[in-house]
């Protein structure tokens, strides 16, 4: 019965106190935070993917376009560059150019830049894929209306230095330095873009020997030697050092390099200390003296940097890149101006002072208007190309069909 008492009264307090609690005003229930006003978000990175031909530090054509693409960073904040390099069939059998672009764009780009004229064919694939990625070919005239291979493709452009003039000017060095009056011309694959590149030498070299050096232009020898890619790849091409050997071997005191790498400065230096006197032009980076100063008369180098520079301001900051064609000439008021020329000449040690003064004449000639493709010009087969008193146009230097009358080598590949 106590038992049953108790129960009942622990059962009443309860309840009353639960009635009480009722009673008493509710303690403020959390609410949901007010939204923060977050500070405003960085800008967001665009992210541009370069794909390389060759090594990023090849001291040729691909380091000179990794270089732009810092340069880009460096000056314009809220970019970040992806690269992929070596990107050619030696080093990456079975796969293209188009593919390697898909892990960029996976890694978060959207800008794609080919950066070699053989990518072509993948540039324009990725292009047609992707409609929505900016696609740039670095050579190429897939964006040329009135080019041969012109494509329909929005988002697709091109963009390349009139590296004619800087050949021109290589041209020159090479004809106011030899002595045997024999130059080889190391050349790579053979297209339009070699073909008209290897044809600007000669240009520049047989003007400057009988304009400069007072020499009879039929007196000069210009033979030029491919070997099958932009670089050497065991068992695919000829082997450059071999090719540069054959050229001392045979005569000629001066080799102009239209490949990649260094092979023909680096035999030219060890045909000097070997007790010859040989020099050599290497090619695309503005650095590549440096691996033969005593050797080198000068390089004929890109700088991608600038121009690079304004396309990615101008996608950065307007979201948008109507497509483009361009076929760019040196900075004439400074051709080795960092910041606005994308073709320089930058002098080598090599080069004697005499030769020197009259590089810097052709140079201002050429400045002035000189206009070395204007006919009379023959083709390789004595066919007449440009007539006498007519300024080749951009079509007919873009798309030479041969080498030129004079040249000694191969016109069209096999």
């Amino acid at each position: 019965m106590s038992k049953k008492i108790t129960w009942i009264g622990l059962s009443l307090l309860m309840i009353l106190s639960l009635v009480l609690s009722a009673c008493q005003p509710q303690a403020p229930q959390p609410t949901e935070p007010a939204a923060a006003t977050e500070p405003a978000a960085e800008e967001d990175t665009l992210i541009f993917g370069m794909l390389l031909v060759g090594p990023y530090n090849d001291h040729g054509y691909s380091e000179a376009h990794y270089i732009g693409g810092q340069y880009v960073m460096e000056n314009l904040p809220g970019t970040e560059m992806k690269y992929i390099d070596k990107v050619n069939t030696g080093d990456r059998p079975g796969t293209t150019p188009a593919q390697l672009a898909e892990e960029l764009v996976n890694q978060g780009a959207t800008v794609i830049i080919f950066n070699s004229d053989d990518m072509k064919d993948s540039a324009v694939e990725f292009a047609q894929n992707h409609p929505d990625i900016i696609t740039i070919h670095a050579s190429g005239d897939s964006a040329w209306q009135e080019g041969e291979n012109y494509v329909d493709a929005a988002n697709l452009s091109n963009v390349f230095g009139r590296m004619e003039y800087g050949k021109m000017i290589a041209g020159c060095a090479a004809a106011l330095t030899t002595q045997t009056d024999q130059i080889g011309y190391l050349g790579p694959l053979i297209n339009d873009e070699t073909r008209r590149l290897a044809a600007s030498v000669y240009l520049g070299a047989r003007y400057c020997y009988e304009n400069y050096a007072g020499k009879d232009p039929a007196d000069l020898t210009f033979r030029v030697s491919w070997i099958g890619f932009w670089f050497n790849i065991p068992g695919v091409t000829s082997d450059p050092t071999q090719v540069a050997d054959e050229f001392i071997n045979s005569g000629a005191d001066v080799i102009i390099s239209g490949i990649d790498t260094t092979e023909a400065l680096a035999q030219a230096v060890k045909a000097t200390e070997a007790g010859k006197s040989v020099y050599a032009i290497p090619y695309d980076y503005e650095g590549a003296c440096e691996e033969g100063a005593n050797v080198c008369l000068g390089v004929p180098y890109f700088n991608w940097g600038p121009i690079y520079l304004k396309y990615l301001r101008e996608i950065k900051e307007t979201g948008q890149f109507p497509r483009r064609f361009e076929w760019l000439d040196p900075d004439w008021a400074n051709i080795n101006n960092p910041d606005t020329s994308i073709v320089g000449f930058l002098k080598g040690e090599a080069l004697s002072e005499e030769a020197s003064q009259k590089l810097d004449q052709f140079i201002a000639e050429l400045a002035g208007g000189l206009n070395l493709w204007e006919g009379p010009i023959n083709l390789q087969d004595g066919t007449p190309y440009i007539e006498e008193g007519r300024a080749a146009t951009d079509h007919e230097i873009w798309y030479l069909p041969q080498l030129l009358e004079g040249m000694q080598g191969q016109s069209v590949a096999e």
